[in-house]
C-alpha cells in the first residue's frame, strides 16, 4: 500500500515536499520534465498524472513557470473548446497574472498551495475583472460585479491564476424542468471529452468537461442537487460536493440558500481535496458557514490522503434502483464492492436510503420560494445593465426567446416562484423546509445509525446518454434520489472514477456520509481511487455507434 500523504497549508513549498509523493507516478511524471536552469517546456502528457504538490515541486524547482502552464492551457482552450465547448470565456488577465505569480515565487516564495495554479470558475461565480458573470444567460451580460465572489477571493489569496469561466447549464437548471443538460445561450451545449456526442450532464458541465479534458489544473462548480457529482461521473473526474456551510456562497447566483454548494472537480482526490480546503472557511456574509461545520475539514488537509483510510471501517452498499438497471453499472460497482474489501473496509449490505414518499411535495415549494428570495437579492445588488429582479428575467426571455432557445425548453421554475414563491418568514415556507431537510437527513441518518456504518457507496449514474437539445435534463444519467436527498439533507458528497462501459464511457462511484464527514470521505475517496488508478485521458471519441 502507498504510504499516506502529508501536506500542510502553511505554504506551497511543504505542500510540494510532501512525504510519499516520490513513489507516486505523478512524482514520476514530474521527473520525466528536465530539471534545468531556465525552465524547462511543460507538456499536457505529464499533467494528466501531476497532482497540484507535484505541479509546485516542479516550479519551486524552476522546471517549468506559471507562466508556461497558462500559457499550455490557453492553447489546450484555443485548440480544444470548439469541439468541447466546455469555456464561456477565457481571462484577458490570465497571462499578466500568472507572470506575477512567477515573480512572486522567485522573490517570496509561495503565498498557498495554489500559487501559479490555473483554475477555471463555472459561470456563475463573481469576478470584480474584465470577465462576465451570467449563469449562462444574455440576460447578465450587462452585470458588472463589484467585488470577487467570497471563494474566488479565496482562491485568489492562495496564488491561484484565474484562468476563465466554464460553460454550465444555464440558470444552473433552475429556469425549466426540461432545461438542456450542458446548454446555456452564451456557452452552447457542452461535449463530453471522451465521447463527444454525448452529454456531460448538468448543471457543472463546463467544469467537469474542462477538468476531464485537461483546460485547468483545477475548476470549481456549484451544487444544488447533484450538479457537481453528476458531471463528475460521466466525465471520470473527482466531484466534491461539500456539507452546505463548507464553503461560502457569496457572490454566487444563487438557486437556494439551504442547498447551494461551491465545490472542485478534478483528475484526482489530492487536487479536489487541496482546492476546498482553499475555498473553505467562515464568512459574516453567509451564515451557513458560521454552524462549525468548517471543522469537517483538518488544518492539514494531506492528513485525511491516507492510502489506509478504508481499513476496519464499515461501508454500506446501496443497490436498491441502482443496479440492475445497466450491465456495465453492475459490473464496475460489482468490482468496486470487491475493491472494497480487498482494502480492509468491512462491506454491508443492504443500505439502501429510501426517498421519502412527502419529500417532493415539501422541497419544490422550498425551492421555488428560497431561489424568488434569493435570485431577487442578488439582481437587486448587482451593478450593470441588466433585470434587476425575477419578474425582469421573465419579461427578457420572453422578449428574445430566439436567444435563449425558449422552443427548446420555457421557464416554468421560473414563472412558478414568481407566482408562488412567499417570503423566507412565511409559515408555509418554513414549514416546508423545515419537513424537507428533517426527512431528507432522517433518510440518510437511519441507514447510517442502524447499521453502524462510516459511509455509503453507490454508483454515482448510468453512462452518459446522447447530448441532445430534445432530450432535455430528464435522462441526464445520474441516480436522483442519491443526490436530492443529500442535498436536501446539506450533506457531502464525492464522486470518484470507477471504471468505463464497453464502449468507453465513464462510470462514477459515490460516497455519501453525514454532516461534516467530509474529511472521511476524502479518504475513502483517495484510498479506492489509489488502490484502482481507474481513470484515463479522454480521446474524444465522435461517438461510439
Amino acid at each position: 500500500m502507498k504510504p499516506t500523504i502529508r501536506t500542510t497549508l502553511r505554504c506551497a513549498v511543504a505542500v510540494a515536499a510532501a512525504t510519499g509523493l516520490t513513489a507516486s507516478p505523478a512524482a514520476q511524471a514530474t521527473q520525466n520534465i528536465r530539471a534545468e536552469h531556465r525552465p524547462a517546456m511543460v507538456r499536457a502528457a505529464h499533467l494528466e498524472q501531476m497532482t497540484i504538490p507535484d505541479i509546485q515541486r516542479a516550479m519551486d524547482r524552476e522546471q517549468f513557470t506559471s507562466q508556461q502552464l497558462t500559457g499550455l492551457y490557453l492553447r489546450r482552450i484555443h485548440a480544444l473548446n470548439p469541439r468541447l465547448k466546455a469555456v464561456v470565456t477565457v481571462n484577458p488577465d490570465a497571462r499578466p497574472i500568472a507572470r506575477d505569480s512567477d515573480r512572486r515565487r522567485r522573490a517570496h516564495g509561495a503565498r498557498g498551495p495554489l500559487e501559479g495554479i490555473p483554475v477555471l470558475l463555472k459561470e456563475n461565480m463573481d469576478t470584480a475583472d474584465r470577465q462576465p458573470t451570467t449563469a449562462g444567460s444574455a440576460a447578465l451580460l450587462g452585470a458588472r460585479p463589484s467585488r470577487d465572489a467570497e471563494v474566488v477571493r479565496r482562491l485568489r489569496a492562495a496564488g491561484a491564476v484565474i484562468l476563465g469561466k466554464a460553460n454550465m447549464t444555464e440558470w444552473a437548471n433552475f429556469r425549466d424542468p426540461y432545461a438542456v443538460a450542458g446548454w446555456s445561450a452564451l456557452g452552447g451545449l457542452t461535449r463530453n471529452p471522451y465521447v463527444l456526442d454525448r452529454s456531460a450532464a448538468g448543471s457543472s458541465s463546463g467544469s467537469a468537461a474542462a477538468a476531464a479534458a485537461n483546460l485547468a489544473t483545477v475548476t470549481l462548480g456549484t451544487d444544488t442537487a447533484g450538479s457537481i457529482v453528476d458531471p463528475a461521473a460521466l466525465t471520470s473526474t473527482v466531484g466534491v460536493r461539500p456539507t452546505l456551510g463548507v464553503a461560502s456562497r457569496t457572490g454566487i447566483v444563487p438557486i437556494s440558500s439551504r442547498h447551494d454548494t461551491p465545490g472542485p472537480l478534478a483528475r484526482n482526490v489530492t487536487d479536489a481535496a487541496l482546492t476546498l480546503s482553499v475555498i473553505s472557511g467562515a464568512d459574516p456574509a453567509d451564515p451557513a458557514t458560521g454552524t462549525g461545520t468548517g471543522g469537517s475539514l483538518p488544518a492539514d488537509i494531506g492528513s485525511v490522503l491516507d492510502a489506509e483510510a478504508l481499513r476496519g471501517k464499515r461501508i454500506g452498499v446501496w443497490r436498491a434502483g441502482h443496479t440492475g438497471v445497466d450491465r456495465d453499472v453492475d459490473r464496475v460497482f460489482e468490482a468496486t464492492v470487491r475493491e472494497l474489501r480487498a482494502l480492509g473496509a468491512t462491506v454491508v449490505e443492504g443500505a439502501d436510503v429510501a426517498e421519502p414518499e412527502e419529500l417532493p411535495g415539501h422541497l419544490l415549494p422550498a425551492l421555488l420560494s428560497e431561489f424568488k428570495h434569493g435570485i431577487n437579492a442578488y439582481l437587486a445588488a448587482t451593478p450593470g445593465s441588466h433585470p434587476k429582479s425575477l419578474a425582469g428575467l421573465i419579461a427578457y426571455n420572453e422578449k428574445h426567446r430566439a436567444v435563449e432557445r425558449m422552443d427548446w425548453f420555457g421557464q416554468m421554475y421560473f414563472t412558478e416562484a414568481q407566482k408562488n414563491g412567499v417570503g423566507l418568514e412565511d409559515p408555509d415556507y418554513r414549514a416546508h423546509r423545515a419537513a424537507a431537510t428533517a426527512l431528507a437527513r432522517r433518510s440518510i441518518d437511519d441507514v447510517l445509525e442502524a447499521k453502524k456504518l462510516d459511509a455509503i457507496v453507490t454508483p454515482t449514474a448510468l453512462p452518459a446518454p446522447p447530448a441532445d437539445h430534445q432530450a432535455g435534463d430528464g435522462d441526464a444519467g445520474p441516480f436522483a434520489d442519491t443526490t436530492i436527498g443529500s442535498a436536501a439533507a446539506g450533506y457531502p458528497q464525492i464522486s470518484v472514477p470507477a471504471g468505463y462501459t464497453a464502449k468507453g464511457l465513464p462510470l462514477g462511484v459515490t460516497f455519501l456520509g453525514t454532516k461534516a464527514s467530509d474529511a472521511a470521505l476524502l479518504g475513502y475517496a483517495y484510498a479506492f481511487e489509489q488502490a484502482t488508478q481507474v481513470r484515463r485521458a479522454p480521446r474524444y471519441l465522435p461517438g461510439v455507434g
